[in-house]
């Protein structure tokens, strides 16, 4: 009996451009195998606009050297993942080509939608194992969010849409950085 998986091809990032150079349908690279992702929700992009703008609006107030991008914008991990955040700082300027981030940002902010087990599994183990130090899984289902501080535990904090949530890659910044989610719709 042959297994499902040795028919399904194991694409480079090379060859996942190739791949999808005449699609509109947005797609991600995991673990060489190509993802359909699917169109967001208006309450998604509500979420993800603003919460890029409240981190721009941070980090032009406070003078630091990260970017803040939303999709659809590439990040490469390694030859056989790109993915593409909802949200993510990047803090490495020179880590950009003409067409994505290389490497892991420093955090990364995922609304779940129809792609669940994506969010909560496949990319929570890419990002924690290439390096990004901080992932927020925001669940508007549940009016819930996940974050977790790679530095310092595998466990994640949950926090409500109307806490208070540290953005803990500026714990230690003159002037901190927390958001309330609720307050991005």
């Amino acid at each position: 009996m042959m297994n499902n998986a040795a028919k399904t091809p194991r694409y480079n990032v090379e060859e996942y451009y190739q791949a999808i150079q005449n699609s509109e349908q947005p797609t991600e690279l995991l673990d060489g195998e190509l993802v359909a992702m699917a169109s967001p929700s208006i309450q998604h992009q509500r979420i993800c606009g603003n919460l890029q703008f409240f981190i721009k609006q941070y980090i032009r107030r406070n003078h630091r050297a990260c970017e803040v991008f939303t999709a659809p914008t590439d990040v490469q991990l390694d030859d056989h993942n790109l993915v593409i955040p909802d949200v993510f700082i990047a803090c490495h300027p020179d880590w950009f080509d003409s067409q994505k981030y290389n490497g892991a940002p420093d955090f990364v902010a995922e609304v779940v939608s129809t792609n669940r087990s994506d969010d909560f599994d496949r990319k929570l183990w890419l990002y924690r194992i290439h390096g990004v130090r901080e992932y927020w899984i925001i669940d508007p289902k549940h009016e819930k969010v996940l974050v977790y501080f790679f530095e310092e535990s595998a466990f994640p904090n949950m926090y409500s849409f109307d806490t208070p949530i540290p953005v803990r890659i500026y714990q230690n910044a003159e002037h901190p950085l927390s958001i309330i989610i609720s307050e991005l719709f």
